[in-house]
C-alpha cells in the first residue's frame, strides 16, 4: 500500500507553522503534552464562537499554557447535520500567532469533534 495516502489524510487533520517539525504534530496527536484547559463552543453562534476562541487562546498563552483542547462539535445539532464551526475553528486557529500546531483530538479526547492545540511558550519572567 502507498504510505502517502495516509499522509495526505493526516495533513488535512493537522496544521503546523512553517519551521515546526512533523514530530511536533506526531507528539501532539500521541498525547505527549497533557491538555491543560479546554474551551467548549457547543451552542454558540459563529460570531460568539470566534470571540470566545480568540479570548481563550490569548488568555491561555498569556498564562503560560502550552496545550489546550477546543471542542467545536461534530455538527450533529446543526442544520443538515454538517459541522459549521469545525472548518471555521481551524481557519481561525491558523490566523492566531500564538498557535504553533493543532491536530484532531484522539477519540478519547473528543475525536472529530475537537482539536488539540499547541501554543507558543508564553513570556517567562527574566531568570525563569
Amino acid at each position: 500500500f502507498d504510505v502517502t495516502t495516509l499522509l495526505d489524510v493526516d495533513d488535512q487533520l493537522s496544521f503546523r507553522r512553517p519551521g515546526i517539525g512533523l514530530d511536533v504534530t506526531r507528539k501532539l496527536r500521541g498525547g505527549h503534552w497533557s491538555i491543560q484547559r479546554q474551551l467548549d463552543l457547543h451552542g454558540l453562534r459563529t460570531d460568539e464562537a470566534r470571540e470566545a476562541l480568540g479570548d481563550f487562546i490569548r488568555l491561555a498563552h498569556r498564562t503560560g499554557l502550552r496545550c489546550v483542547r477546543v471542542v467545536h462539535g461534530k455538527g450533529l445539532g446543526s442544520p443538515g447535520r454538517t459541522p459549521v464551526l469545525k472548518g471555521r475553528v481551524q481557519r481561525w486557529l491558523v490566523q492566531k500567532k500564538e498557535v504553533l500546531a493543532f491536530v484532531q483530538a484522539r477519540p478519547l479526547d473528543g475525536g472529530a469533534g475537537a482539536l488539540v492545540v499547541l501554543l507558543q511558550p508564553g513570556r517567562r519572567r527574566p531568570g525563569g
